[in-house]
């Protein structure tokens, strides 16, 4: 056999073995890393999707919160997994903003994931205490917060998160000194928030639902460009007169880097049907999570477009990484 036939053999050998490889996964149960606590957003979108995959792909998908560090311990633990398709991960924005605030990564976010698909994108809320507020009572807020004479206590998911960047973007746009409150993820925050132990939280809707729907927190304003629509009465921050607080979050998923690409993307076909699931809409829509699936491509673009835009920011706003 010369060269050329032997490596035409190899080829076509390689090629029907993918498509064997791909039949047989999933073979065992799929773990997704969450990197943060049960009940917030993160974790909602990340059930959500997990429940559909594990019907259609025939083997459980098992959501793992691993809160802890604004979400640098479960990215972690999944940069360092084997990369075999059986442990992927839920990011988001904080992981691009991270390298812009934190000095010590111990990964990187373009080099050690393999982008898988988009998940959602939603606006943030600023929720406060319910026995004080009402729906949409931002001015009064805003105006209770300058007559005290003290730091607005803001909880955040913690340094670098988007509720971390949403406070100090009121701090900025009201000239309101604020006191960002490091919490381990949404959930125990709008609990203290309810309780009063802190005056409020920027976070999306899926994270406030429960305590919202319970009567124990409001809806103050809306960080998006457009009202949502099962808060009628609740303001964008445009509308509340400050402008620049436009800001939204975003979900994706990931596997390790070096992720076999047939396996990469059966995933991304899996998530784009999980997300056109009408179940799984409807479930989510509700929430205000706008879904959106991406090709594995499409996200590692986005990544690297966030990446950059967040370490322009830091450099303009003079931000030294801690």
């Amino acid at each position: 056999m010369n060269l050329r036939s032997l490596l035409t053999a190899i080829t076509f050998g390689l090629a029907a073995q993918v498509p064997s490889a791909l039949a047989a996964y999933p073979e065992k149960p799929i773990r997704l890393i969450v990197p943060w606590a049960a009940g917030g957003s993160t974790d909602a979108l990340a059930r959500a999707v997990a429940q559909r995959m594990s019907e259609s792909m025939g083997q459980p998908v098992v959501v793992d919160n691993r809160a802890g560090a604004s979400g640098r311990i479960g990215a972690d633990i999944l940069a360092k997994s084997a990369p075999d398709g059986y442990t992927l991960g839920v990011i988001e924005l904080a992981h691009t903003v991270a390298p812009s605030v934190f000095r010590q990564m111990p990964y990187d976010v373009l080099r050690d994931f393999t982008p898988v698909s988009l998940l959602g994108e939603a606006p943030l809320i600023l929720f406060a205490d319910s026995t004080h507020y009402r729906a949409g009572d931002v001015q009064r807020f805003l105006a209770d917060s300058r007559k005290a004479g003290t730091p607005l206590q803001l909880a955040t998911s913690g340094n670098g998160t988007i509720s971390h960047l949403a406070a100090k973007m009121l701090e900025a746009q009201a000239g309101i000194p604020v006191d960002a409150v490091p919490y381990r993820g949404s959930a125990p925050a709008l609990t203290d928030v309810s309780a009063q132990l802190v005056k409020g939280h920027f976070a999306t809707l899926a994270s406030g639902s429960s305590l919202l729907g319970g009567g124990k927190i409001a809806a103050l304003m809306v960080t998006g460009p457009v009202r949502v629509t099962s808060l009628p009465g609740v303001p964008t921050a445009a509308e509340a007169r400050l402008p620049g607080m436009q800001v939204s979050q975003w979900w994706a998923l990931v596997a390790p880097a070096r992720a076999p690409s047939a396996v990469v993307s059966r995933l991304a076909d899996e998530v784009r049907a999980a997300l056109t699931n009408p179940q799984t809409k409807a479930r989510l829509d509700s929430q205000g999570i706008d879904l959106k699936a991406s090709s594995p491509a499409q996200l590692g673009d986005r990544l690297r477009a966030e990446t950059d835009r967040w370490a322009n920011l830091a450099k303009q706003a003079g931000i030294q990484p801690e």
